[in-house]
This record gives C-alpha cells, structure tokens and sequence, in this order.
C-alpha cells in the first residue's frame, strides 16, 4: 500500500525520447509520422497534435514542436469504471513542480515528462508509493 492506503500503480518508462507536435487544424497526417511503439495523433478543431519519436520529426523552423519528452506507460488494462488512476500519478508530480504531458488509450494512460524532469519525476513517483521500472529498449 501506498501513502494513500491503496495498493501502487505500476509503469515503465518506454525507451527513447519523444516530441510533441502541433500542425493546424486541417492538416492531413504528414508522412514523417510513422506508426511504432508509442506514437498518437488526434484531430480537434484547433489542432492536429502528434506524439512520437523525436527521431521521426524533421528539423524543420515551422513546425511546432516540443522535443525531449520520456514516457511513462501506466500499466493496464485499465477498467472504464475506475476512477480516479490518473490524478494518483499526476498529483505527486504536481506537488513536485513536473509538468506533464498525458495521454489515454482505450487500455491504460501515458504521461510524458521532459527529459530534464525525468529523475525527479520517478522519485515523485516512487516516494508516493508507486513502482517504476524501465522497458528494455
């Protein structure tokens, strides 16, 4: 049990590093995004917002792009009916001062931390009682 007295959540930090891309609204997907271990596109009205890679995203001046983001992979499945997974991560890493980046899938959540963050966010993480364990690469 964690601080809280609920049992801790387990996630792995997937290897590589990873960009967070924004293209405007109207945007078809470019065909530097390729599908692969982790990689995500969702289309708003404002936006066009892609996580992948950082190695897929081409040095170009005018895309908007924050690189040098790790990932960490909640492990799941997560039920529908679960409530209140994600504000567990999230809150320590608030209280850390670590921004984050999440993400939900239809099995589990995905939080990405800047690379910078990553050691203090895995203490964060560990301190409140979860475990964190790293992907082989």
């Amino acid at each position: 049990m964690n601080r809280s007295g609920v049992a801790p959540l387990q996630l792995s930090v997937l290897p590589g590093r990873f960009a967070v891309c924004r293209l405007p609204a109207d945007s078809p997907l470019p065909t530097w995004f390729q599908p692969g271990p982790f990689a995500t596109a969702s289309w708003t009205m404002d936006e066009v917002s892609l996580v992948c890679p950082q190695g897929q995203v081409p040095a170009d001046p005018l895309l908007r792009c924050e690189r040098d983001w790790c990932c960490l992979m909640l492990h799941g499945p997560i039920p529908f009916q679960s409530t209140g997974i994600l504000v567990r991560l999230l809150q320590p890493l608030a209280a850390a001062g670590i921004g984050i980046f999440a993400i939900s899938t239809f099995d589990t959540d995905y939080v990405l931390v800047k690379e910078a963050s990553q050691d203090a966010a895995i203490a964060a993480l560990v301190d409140d009682g979860h475990r964190v364990v790293a992907q082989p690469a």
